[in-house]
């Protein structure tokens, strides 16, 4: 008799444990369609697991690099949209030294020159005053005031950093985010180092009567000025191949980020299909093996013996 009862006991003991599993295999079937994930914790796959979590600080790295190529673009775009202003500017210049170069133009003529000089001399100050994306001087280095600042004589000093910052990219990567002012509006001539701000401020004050021969000081402030032009291009050319070199890590960052994104998939993602397959399967065995416990449980020796 205690033969008979162990064994039936062992043998309902092996049936609820095999539907127990199965329906423990069904729940976590179930578990992955609705979150759309292999795994529900670490220990299910500790090496998928670990290469998950180092995929997503690799993603979280790349939003970071992204917001830093955001700014820097905004800014170089800034110094861009400044430098061509600048450079409009610096074309009026000399088109206005040019007509006060000519020697029949009186006196007052030129001094109206002069004036125009002046007021396009306060443009070009408040253009190398322009600010970047986070409100600070965007020619000013790492200052966050004004670039240039105008002294007791009313001469026009640079008070900014020595160097623009720069901004990481991702994998080691870097830009600088702009350009100081003396980078493009200091320049030297067959006279020496100079600036536009002081050329622009000479010439108009020698049109206005701050000059012996004023048509002597237009005509050396030709030669001037287009080194000042040639100087602005030259920094619009630097600033355009560093849109450039934004443009194409971020497409690198984009295609790293779809790479990242399939692997995700791969490692981590609910195959619905299969998950749904497997999921019939596990139902199916486990009702047809909870009929056949029932069934099997209720046979009984002795109703094969009446």
């Amino acid at each position: 008799m205690p033969i008979i009862s162990t064994s039936t006991s062992a043998y309902f003991e092996r049936a609820r444990r095999d539907m127990s599993s199965l329906r423990a295999e069904a729940e976590q079937v179930q578990a992955q369609l609705g979150s759309g994930q292999k795994l529900s914790r670490s220990s299910d796959n500790p090496v998928a697991a670990s290469r998950l979590r180092s995929l997503e600080r690799l993603q979280q790295f790349s939003e970071i690099d992204t917001v830093n190529a955001n700014r820097a673009n905004a800014d170089l775009s800034l110094a861009d949209g400044a430098l061509s202003n600048i450079a409009s500017t610096i074309i009026r210049a000399k088109e206005l030294a040019l007509q006060a170069a000519n020697g029949t133009l009186t006196d007052g003529q030129r001094a109206s020159i002069g004036q125009e000089l002046e007021a396009i001399g306060g443009n070009l100050l408040a253009l190398a005053n322009t600010r970047d994306s986070n409100g600070h001087a965007l020619f000013g280095g790492e200052s966050a005031g004004d670039a240039y600042a105008l002294d007791a004589m009313g001469n026009a000093n640079y008070i900014g950093t020595t160097s623009s910052g720069e901004l990481p990219l991702g994998e080691g990567l870097s830009v600088t985010r702009s350009l100081t002012g003396p980078e493009f509006l200091n320049f030297s001539t067959g006279a020496g180092p100079t600036d536009l701000l002081s050329v622009m401020g000479t010439l108009a004050a020698a049109l206005q009567g701050g000059a012996a021969d004023p048509a002597g000081a237009a005509n050396d402030a030709i030669a001037k000025l287009s080194a000042g032009l040639e100087s602005v291009t030259t920094a619009q050319t630097v600033v355009g191949s560093r849109l450039t070199w934004i443009e194409l890590t971020a497409e690198r960052r984009t295609d790293l980020s779809e790479l990242r994104t399939g692997e995700e998939a791969d490692i981590g993602a609910t195959d619905i299909a299969s998950s749904v397959t497997q999921l019939q399967q596990t139902m199916l065995v486990l009702e047809a093996s909870q009929a056949s416990f029932s069934k099997l449980a209720n046979l009984s020796l002795f109703n094969q013996l009446r």
